[in-house]
């Protein structure tokens, strides 16, 4: 009886030693998803899938190196896997909420937010829950505390602010600038409408003149709104749109000699979505003039640490199927930020104790001047209350058929917190 005592405990001793020295790989794996939601289907497909793999590859880079960015020195748990978890919401809020029950119960962390009607039927719920997640949406809704909903560029709002800023620099004429909204006919392009957007317009010293609503996307070109803006003798016309919507648009535009190099001078600009990079490479010269904020950098704009870490993420997990979609970009940074998130948290709350609420306090709250190697037009900072990563705005313009910077703003601030 003593020698099998003996001998089990001498298997015990053995077995203990011997795992170890097994690699971390061989002992139990320790996993944390990323991911969420996405809007695989519908309007936002082409820019969905762009982001979906720029996660995919931020977190097989992660998992391979546990490095966080070849300019960072901070690493990754070596004994914890990360594992991308999503579905695709068609765009459907009540399936997105279905799609956010069944990852919370899978063991998800953060969370995901693909456009804005996911963002209005989720931001509450995620509040509720205290889960912290990114955001492919920037409305002002967002900022309506308490949420718990980060951005990784700046609200519509913000943006659209920036290029009146912009505008109204370089305005020559002693009159005052006409400004108007052309604006996307959904809970996006509607996030403009706000009593402080057109008080800041007016404020800075532009006659407000009305808005006009063009489809999401347009089954006929909108020459009827372009006609009243025409009428209404509006010098910049401002909105929310995506590439499906401005570009119909600016088609239009030209057609009827509007534009602030043709006869009709008039400037339209953007916020984000409406990526000046996708919309160049679609229009080319075509679309000159044409005016967006908050977006990003080319991606063939290699010289910039964060571009080049894109393209090298692309070399070595796309090869074949490269994507070339701006909104690449987002993906990394949305899985930067998920990452980090997860990382900050596991230095205060062990692994096993790990809650959404533990990683949205100890997590998304604690990201201070992340660097991102550039991808986002400022380092990102968050905490409670303080959702909106960026404190400055890019401002690009198609010229001779290339998206070029042509200025930068603060961010403003325009909505007012209730």
């Amino acid at each position: 009886m003593y020698k099998h005592r003996w001998m089990l405990a001498a298997c015990t001793i053995i077995l203990m030693v011997m795992t170890t020295f097994l690699p971390v790989s061989a002992q139990a794996e320790k996993v944390l998803y990323v991911g969420g939601t996405q809007s695989l289907t519908g309007p936002f497909a082409e820019d969905s899938a762009a982001v979906l793999a720029g996660i995919e590859d931020y977190v097989a880079y992660v998992n391979e190196t546990k490095k966080l960015a070849p300019w960072r020195s901070e690493k990754f748990p070596a004994d914890v896997k990360l594992e991308v978890l999503w579905r695709d919401d068609e765009l459907k809020p009540p399936k997105a909420l279905s799609i956010y029950e069944e990852l919370k119960a899978k063991g998800m962390l953060v969370g995901r937010i693909s456009g804005s009607p996911i963002a209005l039927a989720l931001k509450d719920r995620l509040w509720e829950d205290q889960m912290g997640a990114t955001s492919m949406a920037s409305g002002s809704y967002l900022l309506t505390p308490p949420q718990s909903i980060f951005t990784y560029y700046p609200i519509y709002t913000d943006s659209c602010a920036a290029i009146a800023d912009w505008f109204k620099a370089n305005w020559k004429e002693s009159r005052k600038p006409r400004v108007a909204y052309l604006t996307a006919d959904n809970a996006m392009g509607r996030s403009l409408e706000i009593p402080e957007m057109k008080a800041y317009l007016e404020n800075i010293g532009y006659e407000f003149v009305g808005t006009q609503y063009v489809p999401l996307v347009p089954t006929s070109p909108p020459t009827t709104q372009l006609t009243w803006l025409k009428q209404k003798g509006v010098d910049l016309a401002l909105g929310v749109m995506i590439n499906p919507g401005s570009q119909p648009t600016v088609k239009e535009m030209v057609r009827l000699g509007m534009g602030p190099h043709l006869e009709y001078h008039m400037t339209f600009g953007v916020a984000l979505p409406g990526h000046a990079a996708v919309f160049a490479e679609a229009m080319g010269e075509l679309g000159d003039g044409y005016v967006c904020a908050g977006s990003f950098r080319s991606l063939d704009d290699i010289a910039t640490p964060g571009i080049k870490f894109c393209s090298d993420l692309q070399d070595k997990y796309r090869k074949g199927k490269r994507i070339s979609h701006i909104m690449y970009e987002a993906g990394v940074l949305e899985a930067m930020i998920q990452v980090e998130a997860l990382r900050l948290a596991m230095q205060k709350v062990p692994f096993d104790k790990l809650t959404p609420r533990a990683v949205l306090e100890e997590g998304f709250y604690q990201i201070k001047n992340l660097d991102t190697g550039d991808i986002s037009s400022t380092p990102l900072t968050y905490g409670k209350g303080d959702i909106e990563g960026v404190d400055e705005i890019r401002i690009d313009q198609v010229q001779k058929g290339k998206s070029v910077k042509v200025g930068s703003s603060p961010v403003r601030h325009i909505y007012t917190k209730k």
